[in-house]
């Protein structure tokens, strides 16, 4: 294994920086180009393209591309990622449709897989000024521009009828609503970017997170990050029926129905999620 705490040390200023490229474009609207992707693709910005580039830079010119391999969001994809071991997966800016609502609820992503699974994570909620990291068997961190860090963990919350359930403003469905309708919970709040759900999970200020695809499904950069923070925070991510994820494979999307949680009632939430599947 490499060395994963020098790693996030020359990976942290990345994260930062590109949330300072998505702040420019932010308090200059102006200078926002936004072309549509086609499909179920949605937006792409100038400010996604700038804090893409900035970031692929700047993680090529340290870590380089004969140990690592490379998949953003907005790079075309090479083949050649399926033989490496480490592969960084990133979005540069997930929840782009927030970012241009100007709902301050967007997110930059990098992760990083050994052998299709999350080692390391970042999350940087440029807005708050906050950046959430997650390392393999290290715990989950938030940071303040200061470089002060504080551990975070998920909500001791035992009962589904206690616990705070984020959910997505625009991608949601029938089945989805059907199962939110049958899970008992406190209460229901919405939350833009994906990774800004799973640091609310993480730092236990809600407590499920579910998703349910349609016609297109969340994607490796959509999750890889996100979810090591989750876990080692104490929670948990899995499809419905309690596998885990995998990443870097041919196929990119995260198809079926798939739960975050604090961990402590993930197989009861599960089960619901699939008896609402059987019955739709």
């Amino acid at each position: 294994m490499l060395n994963l705490n020098k790693i996030m040390e020359l990976a942290r200023p990345i994260a930062w920086g590109a949330g300072d490229v998505l702040m420019q474009y932010y308090q200059q609207p102006q200078d926002l180009e936004i072309k549509f992707k086609g499909g179920e693709e949605g937006n792409v910005t100038s400010a996604d393209l700038a804090a893409n580039d900035f970031i692929l830079s700047h993680l090529q010119t340290i870590f380089g591309t004969d140990n690592f391999a490379y998949l953003s969001e907005e790079t075309e994809d090479s083949c050649d990622r399926l033989e490496r071991d480490w592969v960084w997966i990133i979005d540069p800016m997930d929840g782009t449709s927030d970012f241009i609502r100007r709902t301050n609820e967007f997110a930059v992503h990098i992760g990083l897989t050994y052998r299709q699974r999350p080692v390391l994570g970042l999350v940087a909620t440029p807005a708050q000024d906050r950046l959430f990291q997650g390392m393999i068997g290290h715990g989950a961190y938030i940071e303040t521009r200061d470089g002060r860090q504080q551990r975070i963990q998920v909500s001791d919350k035992l009962e589904l009828n206690q616990m705070v359930v984020v959910a997505s403003r625009s991608h949601r469905n029938h089945h989805l609503e059907q199962i939110l309708q049958q899970l008992p919970k406190a209460a229901e709040i919405a939350v833009g970017s994906i990774g800004g759900k799973f640091a609310a999970i993480a730092s236990g200020k809600a407590d499920v997170y579910i998703s349910v695809s349609g016609k297109s499904a969340p994607k490796d950069w959509d999750y890889c990050a996100p979810e090591i923070i989750l876990t080692e925070a104490g929670g948990q991510l899995t499809h419905s029926d309690l596998s885990p994820l995998s990443y870097n494979n041919l196929e990119l999307r995260q198809w079926g129905t798939i739960i975050a949680s604090n961990g402590h009632r993930h197989h009861e939430i599960c089960q619901i999620c699939q008896n609402s599947t059987v019955t739709a």
